[in-house]
Formats: structure tokens, sequence, C-alpha cells
């Protein structure tokens, strides 16, 4: 279902494309980020559930994974699809209620997975768009909408406990988006963008830099910052992902 949906986006910016203007663009990027975790996660059953610490109850490690994009400049539109897949993995002790299950110190350590795709479609509206200076400024308002399959796991070594908690949430977001660039060797863009819907809410900000000593391809670099608040089915993630990712990237 995941690479049926990745396709169906991609042939369709990809017919974007082909119906555009002279100054139209295509890039694709591929790259890849570390993420640092925060923040608490639980597993309710019937409104009951231990808010379990990802750094103090359990020692998450960082998630380390493959990033895409695919985006279309259309005059002053631009059309993006991004994948961004997270997991974290630890371990630890105490007494947590999670899913409507007991784990104690009496039954060993115990150890939790976290998964998290998300699927970021977004369409951004340039109000300022001087691209055909030497030296470069767009600035616009960005709308996107973030599918996030979500997914937490707790098991214990002493025991056969192992319960798992998952939710699909759609959330969208209203921000900025700007870019600065001298023509197309070297620029810098930032984005951030932030909206709350039936109470799962989502905060997404990062600043890129781009170097491209080929007119058609190049490498990029940046941080990227997401603060996740997500109450579906039996999951709730109330957490906060941050860290460096770099990749290359060409572009039409």
């Amino acid at each position: 279902m995941r690479i049926k949906l990745i396709v169906a986006i991609a042939c369709l910016l990809m017919f974007f494309t082909g119906s555009a203007f002279a100054d139209e663009m295509l890039s694709v990027k591929a790259g890849y980020q570390v993420m640092s975790p925060s923040g608490t996660f639980a597993g309710e059953s019937n409104g009951v559930g231990t808010r379990i610490d990802m750094e103090d109850n359990i020692a998450f490690d960082d998630s380390k994974d493959v990033t895409a994009e695919i985006a279309v400049q259309l005059g002053n539109s631009r059309l993006s699809f991004n994948y961004l897949p997270l997991s974290f993995s630890g371990t630890g002790t105490g007494t947590f209620t999670f899913n409507g299950k007991t784990f104690t110190p009496a039954n060993g350590s115990v150890s939790s997975e976290i998964s998290a795709d998300i699927y970021d479609i977004g369409y951004t509206y340039y109000l300022l768009n001087f691209d055909d200076l030497p030296s470069r400024f767009q600035l616009g308002v960005e709308l996107a909408i973030k599918v996030i399959e979500g997914e937490a796991s707790l098991s214990q070594t002493l025991s056969s406990l192992n319960e798992t908690a998952s939710g699909t949430a759609p959330i969208p977001t209203l921000g900025l988006r700007a870019r600065v660039a001298l023509g197309d060797f070297i620029g810098v863009s930032g984005r951030v963008g932030y909206l709350e819907f039936d109470d799962n809410s989502f905060l997404d900000a990062d600043v890129q830099v781009e170097f491209s000593p080929l007119p058609m391809a190049g490498i990029y670099g940046g941080y990227r910052i997401f603060e996740l608040d997500v109450n579906e089915s039996d999951l709730l993630l109330d957490v906060e992902f941050s860290g460096p990712y770099a990749g290359v990237f060409v572009r039409f």
C-alpha cells in the first residue's frame, strides 16, 4: 500500500510537469536523516494507560533512515510530496500500564519500539517570487497534509507480554516557505507549518542549504524539527523529533 501511494503521487507530479509552463522545474531529492526523540507516548485501553517518557523511562536510540522528496515548480506554485520514516527502539525498567497490560520490574526489563511513516503532501503559493534575477528570493504560503501512520509496542524479557498500539492520523498544517539563492549555485530555504485538528497537532520546521556545482544536480543538508501530538484509537503520542539530514538532488 505504501509503495503504491508513493508511485501514484510521483506519477501525478510527473503529469503536472508535462503540462506546465516554460519556467517549470522538477526536483527529486534522496537523503539520510538522524532524528533524536523526546516526549511521552501511551497505549490506552478504556482510557487507561501510563505515559511513558522516551528519555527517563525507556532510553530510546536515534532514528536513522532515508528520506525522499519530489517537487514541481509551476510559476508561482509549488507542489511537493515527502516521505519521512521514523523508527526508534530502547529498553528500560519500571511499572507501566500499556494497552491494558501491566509491565512490572519483576518480569525483567522492558523493550519498546516506536515507528511512524509520515507522508507529506504540500502546496505552496509564492506571494513574492523573484526567481529570474542573479540573486533570488521567494516567500509563500504553504498548505500541507501530513498522513501519519504510527505504532508503538512494548515487550518484556521474563514474560510473554507483547503489546502493540497503532493509529493513523491525517493532519493539515498551514505555514510559510522561503528561499534565498545566488542563482542555481547555492541557496538557503526554510519552512514552518503548524495546525491543530481533532485533538491532533503537528509542528514541522526545517532549514536547508543547497549547493549545486552542476546546473542539474547537487547536494543539500539541513536541520529538521517535528513536534507531534496524536490522539488516535488507542495510541497517544506527545513527542518531539529533531536532527540533521543530508542528501543529493537532481532537477530538470
